[in-house]
């Protein structure tokens, strides 16, 4: 069980390093970069954590900034949280 709940921790843990490795990538790489196969790869990687949360953030006028990466990040805490103490409780 132990070993579970160290997996699911640090499942969560690379999600969120993803999550802002990509936000931090978008503010300075740009198409034709070097560095742009790196944005593309974190892309894929969390584009299906992000876009849910971006349907939800389009239905509120927040002007340029995308919240969609802050809204993911604080699910993807809030499932590892619910999923240890599920789990606890059974330790």
């Amino acid at each position: 069980m132990l070993l579970l709940i160290t997996a699911i921790n640090g499942f969560a843990r690379v999600l969120v390093w993803l999550l802002i490795a990509r936000a931090i990538c978008s503010w300075f790489i740009r198409p034709g970069s070097s560095a742009y196969r790196i944005y593309q790869v974190l892309i894929m990687l969390t584009e299906p954590l992000v876009a849910p949360c971006r349907r939800i953030t389009q239905r509120f006028p927040t002007g340029m900034i995308d919240f969609s990466i802050i809204i993911a990040f604080i699910f993807v805490e809030i499932i590892r949280t619910v999923l240890v103490g599920v789990l606890l409780m059974f330790v």
